[in-house]
Formats: structure tokens, sequence, C-alpha cells
């Protein structure tokens, strides 16, 4: 939509101005400004068609965008640019492009899609200082239609302010006229004020109305360069360290000029090379997945170079991206000396490093892209003789890319993955082992280690299952100890209750009994009643016996005293004494 608009913006004046211009070339201005309405017609189709946000929800549904599109003031607009002003032409003429100054309502759409293209572009203070540029070529353009339109209403060549007589042959091509008015327009506009002297009133209202747009036009113009350029400056301190600061303390703090060469040649490396040392500054406005994302893009390459991660899950580098800090080593500077205190490991992104000797000039290995080193220091590995010391000089041959990665995100990482841990131990004492400094007793020591700590977690997981079965067991001890004492209520009541009832019915059976045998029938009805008596007496001190027993383990359940007992005497045996009590009562 960005052309169809300029066009316009351009064209309409233009023709309507300096009319040899639209009488010449009038079949092209034709089919340029049909080719303009058709495309506002795209647009507007385009538009009813475009998703809206809502409540963070991409809206897709026709019908609630050609409702919203319907409702909103760009309809109205784009409406009213499109409106057939053409017929117009059989009342003015063909000659009269003004009747098409409604397509110029479609400005606030320009305006638009130029932002949305500032958001998108890769340069955008680049971007900026173009749309500026295009703004105020706009403005001189009208500037200059309207320059010739008054110098043609005053007269031309009447004075010295306006335009040259246009029947000299030197002003007469239109070519000449657009470029001499262009040309007097900018002038003006730009302050530079080198035109001559207005005469009449016209003229002065002209020159004061200039001016003040002059004065606008040279702000912004000023405003946005300087936004341009503060913009470039805080890029360069967001991607670079501020060199001038650091020159300052230098030659404040009087340091050799040896050294201060050495950092300005690091720092002219750094931005020849555009090398980024403030990565986690820049994205850390972004969510943490998508920072995860970029430094994946950006840095995977590289780790998969190196060979302890050629293999690992893709989980495990994107933990590791995300910590690795960027360094760059100047030539000939140390990445690590023997013996100093390890705190990370180092991964060569670009770049060589020698590994060398104490003296600084023998060479035992060459290290590329792709190789890594000081792992054995942050690993801990059981019989290092060195323990947490480096164990070789290592030293940039040039200038030198390295990610490093502390001890702390490394272990914080490896804990989450066992497998690349052990390997990278692995790795680690095969190294150790070709130096000799990887002790005898560490391998076994660290074997019996591991096998205690495995019978460790065993009895751990052992007890745990114990602690729930106890747990299970106890609250089931509970429930039966609530059934049993409701049980033993239970008997103990149906019990008093047959103690009352069985000497009455014995009675009666044997006054019956009586009645019907006589005298003998009685003396043997007073046997049998000695023996059930005796019996009754047996079952009931049975009875009375298991009672007391069940009594005592209830107290013990209740105490939790004697497991023992418990154990001896288990409740479904106290519940079957109970019921041979019970329905030996019954039977008698």
């Amino acid at each position: 939509m960005i052309l169809p608009i300029i066009y316009n913006w351009v064209i309409i004046i233009l023709r309507t101005c300096f009319s040899t211009i639209s009488v010449s070339y009038l079949p092209v201005w034709l089919t340029l400004d049909y080719v303009s309405d058709l495309m506002y017609m795209i647009d507007m189709i385009i538009t009813l068609h475009t998703g809206y946000l809502a409540q963070g929800i991409l809206v897709k549904d026709l019908i609630l965008l050609r409702k919203r599109y319907l409702r909103s003031k760009h309809f109205c607009l784009d409406l009213a640019s499109l409106l057939p002003s053409d017929f117009l032409y059989f009342a003015f003429g063909i000659q009269t492009p003004l009747v098409r100054i409604n397509r110029l309502l479609r400005i606030s759409r320009l305006n638009e899609a130029l932002d949305r293209m500032e958001t998108r572009t890769a340069y955008p203070n680049t971007f900026r200082i173009t749309k500026l540029m295009i703004y105020i070529f706009v403005l001189i353009h009208w500037n200059t239609c309207l320059y010739f339109v008054l110098s043609s209403h005053i007269g031309f060549g009447s004075d010295q302010w306006v335009y040259p007589n246009i029947t000299d042959p030197e002003f007469a091509s239109m070519r000449r006229q657009y470029f001499h008015c262009f040309w007097f327009s900018a002038q003006i506009l730009t302050t530079v004020g080198n035109v001559p002297h207005p005469e009449k009133v016209e003229e002065f209202l002209f020159m004061i109305a200039d001016l003040l747009i002059a004065v606008l036009v040279f702000a912004s113009v000023v405003g946005n360069v300087g936004n341009a350029i503060t913009s470039l400056r805080d890029r360069d301190n967001v991607f670079f360290p501020n060199h001038e600061l650091v020159k300052a303390y230098l030659r404040s703090h009087h340091v050799s000029k040896e050294l201060r060469e050495r950092v300005n040649n690091w720092y002219q490396h750094l931005y020849i090379n555009k090398k980024i040392m403030r990565e986690n500054e820049i994205l850390q406005q972004l969510p943490l997945h998508m920072r995860t994302e970029i430094a994946v893009s950006v840095h995977l390459p590289t780790l998969s170079k190196v060979t302890i991660f050629q293999n690992c899950e893709k989980s495990l580098l994107e933990e590791l991206v995300v910590k690795l800090t960027p360094q760059v080593f100047s030539p000939g500077e140390y990445v690590c000396r023997k013996g100093d205190v390890g705190h990370e490991m180092y991964i060569i992104k670009e770049g060589k490093l020698a590994v060398v000797a104490d003296d600084g000039v023998t060479e035992f290995a060459v290290l590329s892209e792709g190789n890594f080193f000081g792992e054995i220091s942050i690993l801990n590995i059981k019989g290092n003789k060195s323990g947490n010391r480096r164990t070789a000089n290592i030293r940039s041959i040039g200038f030198s890319d390295l990610f490093s990665l502390s001890k702390e995100d490394l272990t914080d990482v490896l804990s989450e993955f066992p497998v690349a841990k052990r390997h990278l131990e692995e790795k680690g004492r095969q190294i150790l082992t070709k130096m000799g400094m990887l002790e005898e007793t560490g391998e076994t020591e660290d074997g019996e280690t591991e096998k205690l700590e495995t019978k460790i977690k065993r009895l751990e997981s052992n007890l745990e299952g114990l602690q729930t079965k106890l747990a299970r067991l106890m609250v089931e001890l509970e429930s039966s100890n609530h059934k049993i004492q409701a049980r033993v209520a239970q008997l103990e009541l149906e019990v008093s209750e047959l103690e009352t009832q069985l000497p009455e019915d014995d009675g009666e059976r044997e006054r019956e009994l009586g009645r019907g045998q006589g005298v003998g029938g009685e003396a043997e009805w007073e046997r049998e009643e000695e023996g059930a008596d005796i019996e009754a007496l047996q079952e009931v001190d049975a009875a009375r016996q298991n009672l007391s027993v069940l009594h005592c383990v209830l107290l013990n359940l209740k105490s939790h005293h004697s497991i023992t007992l418990f154990a001896s005497v288990t409740v479904p045996e106290v519940l079957s004494a109970s019921l041979k009590v019970f329905l030996g009562f019954k039977n008698h």
C-alpha cells in the first residue's frame, strides 16, 4: 500500500499545478490512476480478511472480521477514498485531476505500513532516516507545486521572486520549470535562505508560511538524526564494552604502553569482527524459552563439534548453551596456567591454542575449533593427584573465541544427566591415567563408595517400605480394636442374660417333669439336673476364662506395649472362643 498512496500524494498535486505535464502524459496518468484504485480495492479485501488479537488469541472468523472492519473508522476512510469522483471529469474536464483528491485520505494506512515495516526491518535506524527523507521530499514537492501556482497567479517574470517568464525558451521546458521550483523550495525549507527578497503581499505570506514550516522540518531532521546516532551509539555500547572509559582509566593509572596497546588491539578485534561479548544483557528482555532457542541456533554448531556432546540428548545442549559465556583471548595470552585453581572449563569456538611447557616455548599439542579443556579441574575425579588444580598451560596462538562454563553451572547440568556425567568423568580418568596423575586406589575406593551408597539406598528403600507396612498395620489394629470392643460388650450382655435365664428355665422343666413321672422320676431328674449344672458351670468358667483373656488382649492392644501377646492370641481365636461359649449357652 505504500506505492499507490505515495503516487497519489505526489502526482495529483503535480498534475493540478503543472498542466503541461498533465496534458503531455495523460494516458500514462490515467492508467496509473486506475491501477492505484485497483490496489486500494485489493487492500480493502486483504484488510477484511486480516485477523486480530482478542485476549491474546488470533481471531480468524470471517464474520467477526467483517463486523469489526465495517464498524471501524478505517473502513469509512477507505470507502471515502474509493468514491467514484472520476465522474466529475464529465463536468470539469479530463484535465482536472483535482477531482481525485479524495484518494489522499489513505495517508493513515501509509503511516501504519511504514511503522510495521520499521519493526520488522533489520536496520531500523536506517529505515527511520529513509522514512523521514520521504516525508521531507513530499513536503518540498508540494511546496514546489504551490510556488509555481503562485508565480502563475502573480505573473511569471513580474519580479525576481516569482518564476521567470515561460515565454523565454530557457525557462519554457517542463523539466526546467519543475526543477527550478524544487530548488527554490528546498532552499527555503532547509533554511538556507539564499532566495530573492519578496516584494508583494502574497510573496511575503508564502515566505512566512514556508519559514515556519522550515523550522519544524529542521527540528524534525535534527531530532531524528540525533536519535538515530544515539541509538547507534547505544547499540555499540551494548554489543561492545565502552572503550573510551577503559582508555581513560588506563591513562589515569599510568599503565604501561605495551599493555595499553594490547587492550586497544583487543577492542579493535572485537569491533572489526563484530564479536559480541554481552549476549545475556542484549537478550535479557526475551522469555527464557526464546533465549534458549536463540542460543541453540547460534551456538549449536560449535557444541555439536565437541566430542562429549555429540551423542547427548537435545535437552542437555539446551541447558548448556544458556550457561555458556563468550570470551576472547589475545595472541600470546594464557587462558590458564598449570597449578591454578580451576573454576571453569572452556570450549573453543574459533582460533587455535597451544598446550605449552612451563618454559612457554615447547608445544605439546595444538587445540582447535571444537576442542575443550579444563574439565579435569572442575569434575572432582576420585584419585586425582592434582585435586582441582590445572594440569597444563594453555596459551592462545592468535585471537581465540572461547565459551566458558563455570563449575557450578556444569555441576547443576550434569546432575540431571548422569550418563553424560559418567562419560565426561571417564574421559577425565583416561587423560589423568596418561599423565600419571591418577592414583591406583582411586578406582577401587570409588567402586567401594558406589557399593556402599547402593547398599544405603537399598536399606533406605526397605525402611520406607517397612514404615509403610507398619502404618497400615496400625490402622488395621485400631479398626480391629474398635470392632472387638463392640463385640465383647455384646457378648458380655448376652452371657449375663443367659446366666439369669438358665436357672429359671431349668426349674420349670424340673417341675413339669416331676408331675409326669412321680417319685422315681423325681430322683432321676435330680441326678440329671446335677450333671447339667456341673456342665453349665464348666462352660461358664471356660467362657469367663476366655473373656478374661480377651480383656487382657484388648488392654495390650490399647497400650501397644505387648506385641508378643497380640501375636500369640489373635483376634480370630478370641472371637471363636467367645462364639463357642455363646453357642454352648444356647444349646443348654
